[in-house]
């Protein structure tokens, strides 16, 4: 990226202002985008281990599944996912606080004995899966902060503050060498004018 610039005080003050916070702000972008990569590490981590659980629990219900079939799968229905935001170095997530599962009545004699077990084998089902959507959710929001706050480092780093270095290098080496030349014109014109009063003299 080039950086536009003209070669006077004025502008060498702007990019020196432009450097000092880049400078400044850097190592707080450096210190979330690690916060960031820890977060999005014990996400996947928490992922994984959602997916095995789920896994798992579907297992045990496939154990069962001939018994299944007697079920009957209008009695438990998903009534209500509340969720909670939570900031994570600076990033907004959702955080499941609860799930509600409504279970209508059903005859206690008349079904199978296995129903409740049954109702608690889907609740466990139900809780994960939801879990896992939530996890999955925060793990999208977090890696895509991430790779915002890498980008934002290595513009930093790479491409903004070597370049107002460098321009602040060539504005102060123009006026330095304009500050000489003045010097020089004056010291010529000072000894031309000395020689001009000898001559007349």
């Amino acid at each position: 990226m080039a950086i536009k610039f003209q070669y006077n005080k004025t502008s060498l003050q702007q990019i020196e202002k432009n450097l000092k916070m880049r400078q400044r702000t850097l190592p707080i972008i450096k210190s979330k985008e690690t916060a960031l990569r820890l977060e999005v590490k014990k996400c996947k981590e928490e992922a994984d281990l959602l997916e095995e659980k789920l896994r798992q629990q579907i297992a045990g219900y496939e154990s069962m599944y001939a018994l299944w079939g007697e079920f009957d799968t209008s009695l438990v229905a998903l009534r209500d996912v509340e969720l909670d935001v939570k900031k994570i170095a600076g990033v907004r997530v959702p955080v499941l606080a609860n799930i509600r599962l409504e279970v209508r009545p059903f005859g206690i004699f008349s079904a199978p004995k296995w129903y409740f077990d049954g109702i608690n084998l889907l609740h466990g089902l139900v809780k994960t899966a939801v879990e896992r959507e939530f996890v999955f959710a925060k793990l999208h929001l977090l890696d895509h902060a991430r790779k915002k706050t890498t980008q934002k480092v290595n513009l930093f780093e790479k491409v903004q503050i070597p370049g107002f270095q460098e321009a602040v290098r060539k504005i102060k080496r123009f006026m330095e060498d304009e500050e000489n030349l003045s010097k020089s014109s004056q010291k010529i014109l000072k000894s031309l004018q000395n020689k001009r009063k000898e001559a007349t003299a």
